[in-house]
């Protein structure tokens, strides 16, 4: 168990014998990790805000699910990324929405296809590693999104949902920067603790605060303060940002452990995107055809391999070569090496 984990869970030990009460909390977070997390987004992010718009999540599919919720009725538009984390894409269909997909490249969100200026009631992005392709929303499409979400009184959804894990290149200014009270910012503990914890955070424009706190305590009454108790606690000694360090330099190794065997076993006949940051990466076959994706992700759970085609993230075309989710972050450096070799030897079996 990783030492923070360690130490997350004597903080819960210490709040369940010295410091539990029956009374509920306030839904809007524990104070005490709220403050913890306006100092660890101004340093991690160089995020500014008043300590009332952070309010505490149980993880970002809350996030989005309040973000529906409180933004979205049936029939209004919404824009998502082409491709687009499923379970964005599936609550605001849930609520009745309308979803305009605009393609996604190595820049990020295609803000030239953006629909025409209207009525819009939010646009979600992943803006500093685009899911699933990696791509970083360049500073041009930042602008071009914010002038748009701005002329069609739409707000920005920014899911920062991997923003701890980048290598070799500086941290993206998160978009919330240039918001100027549109852009509402989600981040999670999952990618750096664990999605067990079902802990995230939302830094809202003034004007959502209160709406997004009655809702959330229709929806939950508040996260289990527990949970917050302790991260309040590993945030305020110093403890997650060390480990957030700890896990960086480890995931960067992995990262380098599989991108290096998969060049040695496929050599061209892959494209690898989406390598600079965050704990997953996509494969595209150059020579296997997107309608073979199915059949080779059967073949590789059966042989103990996990892949993920990608274009069950699409809604519209994909492209015509197969393309698979590869995430690296929870294996030793050993079994990276022989899933690759693995993954080769029964697709190479496949091809004859």
């Amino acid at each position: 168990m990783p030492i923070s984990n360690v130490r997350l869970a004597k903080g819960l030990a210490t709040f369940l014998t010295h410091r539990a009460r029956q009374a509920y909390d306030d839904p809007a977070g524990n104070i005490a990790l709220r403050k913890s997390l306006h100092g660890y987004v101004w340093r991690s992010r160089g995020i500014i805000c008043d300590l009332d718009q952070i309010i505490v999540i149980n993880g970002s599919q809350q996030a989005l699910d309040l973000c529906a919720r409180v933004l979205v009725n049936p029939g209004d538009k919404v824009v998502l990324e082409d491709p687009c984390y499923a379970m964005a894409r599936n609550v605001m269909i849930a609520v009745g929405a309308t979803a305009v997909a605009v393609p996604c490249g190595d820049q990020g969100m295609d803000t030239a296809l953006l629909p025409d200026v209207g009525e819009f009631a939010l646009a979600y992005v992943t803006p500093s590693h685009q899911f699933p392709l990696g791509g970083v929303l360049s500073v041009g499409r930042r602008q071009a999104l914010m002038e748009w979400a701005r002329a069609s009184g739409a707000y920005v959804v920014e899911d920062d949902y991997d923003g701890e894990y980048r290598y070799g290149v500086s941290p993206i200014p998160p978009l919330y920067q240039l918001g100027e009270g549109r852009v509402i910012y989600v981040g999670t503990v999952s990618k750096t603790l664990s999605p067990a914890l079902r802990l995230g955070y939302m830094i809202l424009p003034k004007a959502l605060v209160g709406p997004f706190v009655h809702c959330k305590q229709f929806a939950d009454r508040h996260t289990s303060t527990y949970e917050q108790e302790a991260l309040a606690s590993l945030l305020t000694t110093g403890a997650y940002e060390r480990h957030v360090r700890r896990m960086r330099r480890a995931n960067a190794n992995r990262r380098e452990v599989f991108l290096t065997a998969m060049a040695e076993t496929f050599g061209d006949e892959i494209e690898i995107v989406g390598t600079s940051a965050g704990l997953h990466v996509v494969v595209w076959f150059n020579h296997l055809k997107a309608q073979e994706e199915d059949n080779l992700a059967t073949r590789a759970t059966e042989n103990g391999v996990g892949i993920y085609p990608v274009s069950r993230l699409y809604s519209t075309a994909t492209e015509p070569r197969a393309g698979f989710v590869f995430g690296y972050a929870s294996m030793p450096t050993l079994s990276i090496s022989t899933g690759v070799n693995h993954l080769g030897s029964f697709f190479r079996l496949g091809r004859n």
